[in-house]
């Protein structure tokens, strides 16, 4: 579990010139809990920084979570360490392939915490200028496994270690990874993403029902 306190850099176009990208470990507790509309609220753990809300944060973007095993195969690729947290991610899971996660699937994080995966994680330039990798928007894309953004749908406490149980997985076949490259690179699946219904993101979903309107899929 990880938190981000405001910290003026020179990489963000945040106002003021701060971000709370660079989140360090905590062992907790923390409450959770839905923080509001997007542009409104922000984090859904307490004392947890967002900087941007008009593009972070809210309720549909409340929690965001990132494999160990994506951040040690980054570690490899990269020949540095990686923190949890290095991604910006308030969860670091292990044994849980997150991008390979459906939307509207449920977790229950600890004894009080459910939690629903919304959408995948997209790279900005706050991401680039935080990691200090050359092209590493275009890099952190091709490799196709973002992390999730979930929204709050139990809220409780957590600490560092608590299990994550998965509650339910929903019957279709809209992954988190798959939404990403509809949204990135591959425009042609968005209108796979509309089955995933009213548990996908809202901008997204808008994306997909405009693409299918256009062309006609």
């Amino acid at each position: 579990m990880n938190l981000g306190r405001a910290k003026a850099v020179p990489y963000t176009d945040t106002p003021g010139g701060v971000t709370g990208i660079d989140k360090q470990p905590v062992d907790g507790p923390v409450r959770v809990s839905a923080p509001g509309p997007k542009g409104v609220g922000g984090s859904g753990l307490a004392g947890d920084a967002v900087c941007k809300k008009e593009h972070h944060g809210g309720d549909d973007q409340a929690v965001y979570a990132m494999a160990r095993e994506d951040l040690d195969g980054w570690e490899a690729e990269l020949g540095r360490s990686l923190a949890n947290g290095a991604f910006g991610e308030n969860l670091t899971t292990q044994g849980i392939d997150v991008s390979g996660a459906l939307i509207g699937e449920r977790w229950r994080i600890g004894a009080e915490v459910v939690l629903e995966i919304s959408s995948a994680r997209i790279p900005c330039a706050t991401f680039q200028g935080h990691m200090a990798e050359d092209r590493w928007v275009k890099r952190f894309t091709q490799k196709g496994a973002p992390g999730a953004y979930l929204r709050v749908i139990e809220p409780g406490e957590i600490r560092a270690g608590d299990p994550v149980e998965i509650l339910h997985r929903p019957d279709h076949e809209v992954t988190v990874a798959l939404t990403f490259r509809a949204v990135t690179t591959e425009r042609e699946l968005q209108p796979r993403l509309l089955a995933a219904g009213a548990a996908l993101h809202p901008e997204a979903r808008e994306w997909a029902r405009k693409y299918t309107e256009e062309y006609g899929v």
